[in-house]
């Protein structure tokens, strides 16, 4: 109540603020059409016009405006490898790593945006892309820039944010265009409430009342410059610097059936920091184009998690604390030579990529005057190094008028080294060869209908960390280390249909098939031990829609409806019971969302409202299988006025349906699945409400 009766009514103040706009200015506002491409061919292309009714701050606030249009991040690639993703700057991809679409877009003025393209990827001459692609094509001729202030505060348990924003600008200095971007996507969640533990048979055994808190800022400056000329060339240069402080904690008071108590107080933090410097050089050379990469990023990652266990008896108080801190590198250099040839676009590339980690890795415990005191834990603290180089060749070309194929033939040879006392004597070094590619068709079915279809050969990442042991001291895991992991493989198809109805709206189906080699999981490692490995393979299906409806054509003048589904079918043989198959662990099988938005035509206001449900797979662990998840319902309203003073603001309330934070286990007394069910853990921890304010302004 005290949270309620201080931020509730500066809330409510922020919100009358921009009730308080003036009269006129609502009064003069234009009414404006939904937005509707202009086709030309395979190409539709929507101009700024287009979204005037949303005043759009930034490129990212236009391109989520597009009817049945999605984001799609492009795939965690080992090094930089062939394009992927859906989205494109100027028709070029970013030589970055550290940044994904949504802030590369985010810095992008609105002003500064010409048009945004539409095509299949299969017609682009950038090997790897595929299905509906946008091209946002942005030129800054002067000075711009903009911010974006967001603060929140929850209902229950949670600190307050004021820390979450970004202020951007760009410019032209003869041939330089410059942007210079400093981010803090901050949180401040919480969550509190009963967690019951039971025996096999129901039987309460404990029962705990817990509250958590996680605290995370990310401050983030970047610099990238674009340099035109001499002649023909281009040059791009990237660089930034993050810190990522970090904070969780959880305190917990237990009670047991006899009525005596105890106190967990657990403390989960980090205190990264990272760099990365990136460019590319294109220029002509002989019938074609060059394009040179280098890409160098330096990670630091302390981390530390603690725990200590206090008796109400006055019995010595018991502690536990894992601790490591990585050095990660990773160093890529690319080369592309792109011409055409035989009526189509080809492209042969190079690329060798570096990354390394070391770690180093401590076990303490709590003695009897309340200091911990180290001991021996080696098998946490070791290296792992590879050296990887891929090549490739592409070709494509129009086969008809319709109809379009690109296709990719490529392999990679790579080295995977670690020192540290889980591999053969304290070191380990294999060599792999892949072969690897991908096949894609386009095809214009008809002027309001877009399919495409591709089948790829891909290889995964691996994180460093899994080849390394470490403990789990919050849920009482830990992971045994494993010097034969390898990256898994996977051959996919993929079907999309985009369907375009006008003013109307459009929808979009993408259907997904993979079979999987060498799946990441975890695996049994020794008697009694696990850790994250490989199974011989796995399957997974998928089903992604997303629709716009717009209802102006309708009579209902500023109406928009945007419905997302995603389903997920994956399957694979149990580790620890080969002979029941399980679905891939911890992830979101089941999703779908509702977006409506309300433009009130004549006027600078704008009102919304959302929901969403989320379904988790079930995880299973040697010991444990449980679903832990967030929800599974959310729902939230906003309003927006458009120009208070210049400033788009928006108040938005959230989580309104009461969605919890949730986490239910069986933990067994021995080894899956012939063990019995030692203790069962039901976890249900009140959230509450989340009130946003945002605004946005130009510089």
């Amino acid at each position: 109540m005290k949270f309620l009766s201080k931020q509730i009514p500066l809330l409510c103040g922020c919100a009358m603020l921009a009730l308080a706009m003036p009269v006129r200015a609502a009064e003069e506002a234009p009414e404006t059409a939904p937005p509707a491409a202009q086709t030309t061919g395979s190409r539709s292309t929507f101009t700024p016009k287009d979204f005037e009714r949303f005043a759009p701050r930034n490129a990212l606030d236009m391109l989520r405006q597009v009817p049945g249009f999605t984001i799609r991040e492009g795939e965690e690639a080992r090094g930089l490898g062939q394009a992927s993703g859906n989205v494109l700057v100027n028709s070029k991809r970013l030589s970055s790593k550290s940044d994904d679409i949504w802030t590369q877009l985010s810095r992008i003025p609105a002003s500064t945006v010409e048009r945004i393209e539409l095509v299949d990827g299969a017609k682009l001459d950038i090997p790897g892309l595929t299905g509906q692609v946008a091209n946002v094509v942005a030129r800054s001729s002067s000075f711009s820039g903009q911010f974006r202030y967001s603060p929140e505060y929850r209902a229950h348990y949670a600190d307050p944010r004021y820390t979450n924003g970004e202020v951007s600008v760009s410019g032209r200095q003869g041939p330089v265009e410059y942007t210079i971007s400093l981010t803090n996507n901050a949180n401040r969640g919480a969550a509190g409430g009963p967690t019951i533990i039971t025996d096999r048979n129901g039987a309460v055994i404990q029962t705990r009342e817990d509250v958590v808190k996680a605290n995370r800022d990310d401050p983030k400056l970047a610099v990238r410059l674009t340099i035109d000329g001499p002649g023909s060339s281009i040059a791009n240069l990237n660089g930034s610097f993050q810190r990522v402080p970090r904070r969780f904690t959880e305190h917990s008071v237990r009670t047991n059936v006899d009525g005596s108590t105890v106190v967990r107080d657990l403390i989960d933090k980090s205190s990264a920091r990272n760099w990365e410097i990136g460019g590319d050089y294109e220029f002509a050379l002989g019938p074609g184009r060059l394009k040179l990469i280098g890409l160098n990023r330096e990670e630091h990652e302390p981390y530390s998690q603690q725990v200590v266990t206090t008796f109400g008896d006055g019995s010595p108080a018991l502690g536990d604390r894992f601790a490591q801190t990585g050095d990660s590198s990773e160093r890529i250099v690319r080369s592309e030579y792109s011409w055409k040839m035989l009526g189509g676009d080809w492209q042969l590339a190079g690329e060798g990529a570096f990354n390394s980690l070391r770690n180093v890795a401590s076990l303490a415990e709590l003695d009897d005057t309340g200091q911990f005191v180290e001991i021996p834990f080696p098998e946490g603290t070791g290296g792992v190094k590879e050296d990887r180089y891929d090549a490739s060749l592409s070709f494509s070309r129009p086969l008809s008028s319709t109809l379009t194929l690109q296709l990719i033939a490529g392999a990679e040879k790579s080295t995977l080294m670690q020192t540290g006392a889980t591999g053969p004597d304290g070191n380990l070094s294999r060599s792999f060869f892949r072969p690897k590619g991908s096949l894609s068709l386009g095809w214009k079915a008809a002027k309001s209908l877009d399919v495409s279809f591709k089948i790829k050969r891909s290889v995964g990442q691996l994180s460093f960390y899994d080849f390394l042991a470490r403990r789990f001291l919050d849920d009482g895991n830990a992971n045994s280390g494993n010097a034969d992991l390898v990256p898994q493989q996977d051959w996919s198809a993929e079907l999309e249909l985009n369907r375009t109805f006008g003013k109307l709206g459009s929808t979009k189906l993408r259907l997904v098939g993979r079979n999987v080699q060498d799946y990441v999981t975890v695996i049994p490692i020794g008697t009694n031990g696990e850790s994250i490995g490989n199974v011989g393979s796995a399957q997974e299906r998928q089903i992604v829609s997303n629709t716009t409806l717009q209802f102006d054509p309708l009579g209902w003048k500023g109406a928009r409806l945007d419905f997302n589904v995603e389903l997920t079918f994956t399957k694979l043989r149990d580790p620890f019971d080969p002979a029941n198959h399980i679905p891939y662990g911890g992830i979101t099988d089941r999703y779908w969302e509702l977006n409506f938005r309300q433009d009130f035509q004549g006027t600078d206001w704008a009102a919304g409202a959302s929901y969403e449900y989320n379904h988790q797979s079930l995880y299973h662990r040697r010991f444990e299988r449980g679903r832990a998840y967030e929800g599974p319902v959310f729902a939230g309203v906003y309003i927006e006025h458009k120009n208070v003073m210049g400033l788009t603001v928006k108040a938005s309330a959230n989580n309104l349906l009461n969605g919890r934070q949730r986490w239910d286990r069986e933990v067994f007394a021995g080894p899956r699945p012939n063990s019995p069910i030692a203790f069962v853990e039901t976890r249900d921890r009140l959230i509450g409400p989340i009130f946003t304010l945002t605004v946005k302004g130009s510089i």
